[in-house]
């Protein structure tokens, strides 16, 4: 795959600065010192790879929650 290209894609239109600043969010609470410039290339992928994970499992953690309390997961494209 060339420089540049992604084969990840945001599903949900606007999630993507959400996500921006959940990962923000994660990482200061993992004790990293967000880039000012947002550029995350002179973190060691350790580093990334950490705050990844503590994105996932608090996201399975909210999922849990909303399942839990009868809120259930949408399928994309359908309403509630």
């Amino acid at each position: 795959m060339g420089a540049g290209q992604r084969s990840n894609r945001i599903l949900v239109r606007g999630a993507e600065q959400a996500l921006d600043q959940f990962k923000y969010e994660v990482a200061r609470e993992i004790g990293l010192q967000p880039p000012a410039d947002g550029y995350w290339g002179e973190y060691p992928a350790r580093q990334c790879g950490a705050m990844g994970g503590h994105m996932v499992r608090r996201m399975i953690q909210d999922a849990e929650l909303r399942l839990a309390g009868g809120a259930g997961l949408r399928t994309p494209g359908t309403t509630q």
